[in-house]
């Protein structure tokens, strides 16, 4: 505080009330003189302090790279309404020929071709370069992903043309790029992501030399006027302690909430089956962690059938299964991000900001049929709510049963009010193994028409690719379960927008496409969806029934085999060119094949064993796999050739209609199938491949 300033203030006051007590007229012409100078040094200082402070504003409110990485770790600042206010959008790969919700068919709204496409391509010297984003700032990129990252990505700030950042895109989303390691970046499940601002304050053009890949670019624009001050490559080096710490938080983000976290206390509670406990706080104050330990004789079932409800200032603000609250269900799978995570020891931890202004009510509710014991501690401090305090919202959806035909857009969340968008946790039970995510998040903010946010995959949203199972964490996101194989059974995914959030200021709606490969079954899904808003928002969420909260079971698996098959992965090898090694494949009678690869040329033969239950004259058909890069092959049977050779060539893979071989005579036991390459298709890539699915005897009478 200005201590002069207030005491030419207070003399000023002083020397006006006499004035105006006693009559200007009346005043003497001293006092009058002393006002006069008393005014003009207040109105002085007042018009300093005026210009300090606005200038003080300005250095506060200027966007840089430095307090941008600030924020990527910043959960508290997630509870205050952004300021100055920006947007986030996405550019990506989507399908151009998806251009309006009124029409949704598989061949528009639901288009599938989300590689290669760009704003433009742009000639510049000697090469050709693809337009991945081209907007006016004042601005920020947050976020760049990509399934199959190849070429020069070149990145161009405030109109020049030179690039700030020109390297191969692998190197820059895969934790190689000098000054931006894993994991700020790096590949995770086959999904290349970079988690670091670049901020501009006149524009950004971000473009590629290739032209065939998948993207995602997510970036702000700040509201005109703001000052952005623009990243320069130098500041890597100029950052590097700052870089260093980001990389050390990102890398452990169990290790606490960001240094707020207030007075601890512990509890423990003993919910009796049908049972609720409930516990009532005060402010204002914030929940600033929250660590759990669930102990039943069923965890997994008590994880989902205990249902954790807060209401912060009379509304309910949250209301999820205890297990999915914390981000991944049904069950404990380990997982460490920033927001939350489960652990290897059974500990389920929240670093979310929750402040309330005056009223918390905690409410537990065990919907199960066997008590449980929840224990752990609450960490909360004294909180100064303000005009931009938000309160958190957790909110959980599931729906049994859902077909997988018609395509659908599938409800993330949808709220009306002011607020901001931190992420979902997402859980799904798939009966087959084939892959389930081919649909795309579509994200609407403040009445858009057409999403801002149109990705490419349902697993790209999630930060991975290519429907990989393998399992991964991360600060920003995660796989921590994915029963298999392949993608059969439960999948766990989520991910936490901390640098990447999304404002809104009057409605938020977020779609996920269930596009599934399998057009004939029935998955369950379950949303958890985090955000936080302004008191009197509201949201479509229903209050949980018992019901619900329950974990549905899932048969084992068993692959679907044609009746009597003989499997060309259990066929004896008897001779072969290269290598001839069961693959799995989906669609393809038990899910596998014989298949002969590796270093073959026009002429190289590989012959198989099959068996024949007795001697006799039998039809013999067969079901074989295509692609891109198989052969033309002669078929033959016990030396006699099957007719012409056939050509193996397919842009997509996918297994042959069942094939006629002819009528031959076999005997009782093993019988010889053979194959000889006679060439490729002149659009095919010359590997000569082969896959044999099975092989199907038919006496003929």
């Amino acid at each position: 505080m200005n201590i002069p300033f207030m005491k030419h203030l207070a003399e000023l006051d002083f020397s006006l009330a006499t004035m105006v007590r006693h009559g200007y007229n009346q005043a003497s012409p001293r006092r009058i003189r002393l006002c006069t100078r008393l005014f003009s040094v207040a109105l002085g200082a007042t018009l300093l302090g005026i210009v300090a402070s606005r200038s003080l504003a300005a250095d506060s409110t200027t966007i840089t790279t430095a307090n941008l990485i600030e924020e990527m770790t910043d959960l508290a600042g997630m509870a205050e309404f952004p300021k100055p206010a920006y947007t986030c959008k996405q550019f990506s790969s989507y399908d151009r020929k998806s251009k309006s919700p009124a029409n949704p068919t598989q061949e528009d709204w639901f288009a599938n071709a989300d590689h290669g496409q760009y704003l433009r391509v742009e000639n510049r010297a000697s090469r050709q370069e693809y337009v991945m984003m081209d907007a006016p700032g004042p601005g920020a990129v947050v976020r760049i992903w990509s399934a199959n990252p190849e070429g020069t990505i070149r990145i161009y700030l405030d109109g020049s043309e030179t690039p700030v950042i020109e390297t191969p895109m692998t190197d820059l989303l895969g934790g190689k790029f000098a000054g931006l390691p894993r994991p700020i970046s790096g590949e995770y499940s086959r999904g290349w992501n970079l988690y670091f601002p670049i901020p501009y304050a006149k524009s950004c053009k971000i473009t590629s030399d290739k032209g065939k890949f998948y993207y995602h670019v997510n970036y702000r624009t700040y509201e005109p006027g703001t000052r952005v001050e623009t990243f320069g490559r130098a500041q890597l080096q100029s950052l590097a302690g700052r870089i260093e710490k980001l990389r050390e938080r990102l890398d452990k983000p169990r290790g606490g909430s960001g240094g707020y976290s207030g007075q601890v206390q512990d509890f423990e509670t003993l919910l009796v089956a049908g049972d609720t406990f409930s516990q009532e706080f005060y402010g204002p104050m914030a929940f600033t962690r929250a660590i759990v330990r669930v102990t039943a004789k069923n965890r997994e079932a008590a994880l989902r059938g205990v249902i954790v409800r807060v209401k912060f200032d009379g509304h309910t603000c949250i209301e999820a299964p205890i297990g999915d609250f914390f981000g991944s269900g049904p069950g404990h799978n380990v997982y460490a991000a920033l927001p939350l995570g489960m652990t290897p020891e059974g500990e389920m931890y929240c670093h979310w900001l929750m402040p309330f202004k005056n009223s918390a009510t905690v409410e537990l509710l065990n919907y199960t049929s066997e008590d449980v014991r929840i224990e752990g501690e609450l960490a909360m401090k004294d909180y100064t709510w303000t005009e931009s305090s938000m309160h958190f919202h957790a909110k959980w959806r599931v729906q049994w049963d859902v077909p997988t035909r018609p395509m659908i857009d599938w409800n993330y969340l949808t709220a009306k009010g002011r607020g901001v968008f931190a992420g979902v946790s997402f859980t799904i039970d798939n009966p087959v193994k084939d892959w389930w995510g081919e649909g795309d998040e579509k994200i609407y903010v403040d009445g858009e028409t057409f999403p801002s946010h149109f990705g490419t995959g349902t697993e790209d949203y999630f930060g991975y690719a290519w429907c990989w199972p393998g399992l991964f964490t991360h600060a920003y996101h995660a796989q921590p379960r994915c029963d298999g194989p392949g993608n059969y059974g439960r999948t766990s995914v989520n991910r936490f927008h901390i640098i990447d959030r999304i404002p809104f200021t009057t409605d938020f709606k977020f779609d996920m496409e269930l596009w599934h490969w399998h057009a004939d079954c029935r998955v369950n899904m379950g949303i958890v969806a985090y955000w936080y808003a302004r008191p009197g928002a509201s949201d479509a969420f229903q209050p949980i029934h018992s019901k619900d909260a329950v974990v549905r079971p899932i048969p084992a698996y068993t692959p679907p085999r044609v009746t009597d098959a003989i499997e060309g992965e259990t066929m004896r090898i008897l001779k072969v060119t290269g290598q001839a090694t069961p693959q799995d494949w989906s669609g393809l009678s038990n899910e596998k094949h014989l298949w002969w690869h590796a270093g073959m040329k026009p002429g190289d033969t590989l012959t198989v064993a099959f068996p024949a239950s007795k001697t006799g004259k039998y039809r013999v058909f067969g079901n074989f796999v295509q692609a891109r890069d198989y052969g033309i092959h002669q078929l033959a049977i016990n030396g006699k050739r099957t007719g012409d050779p056939i050509d193996f060539y397919k842009t997509e893979v996918r297994p042959t209609k069942e094939i006629l071989l002819g009528e031959f005579e076999l005997k009782a036991g093993d019988n010889e199938f053979s194959v000889t390459v006679v060439g490729a298709n002149e659009k095919a890539e010359k590997a000569y491949m082969f896959g044999l699915d099975y092989l199907l005897l038919k006496p003929v009478n």
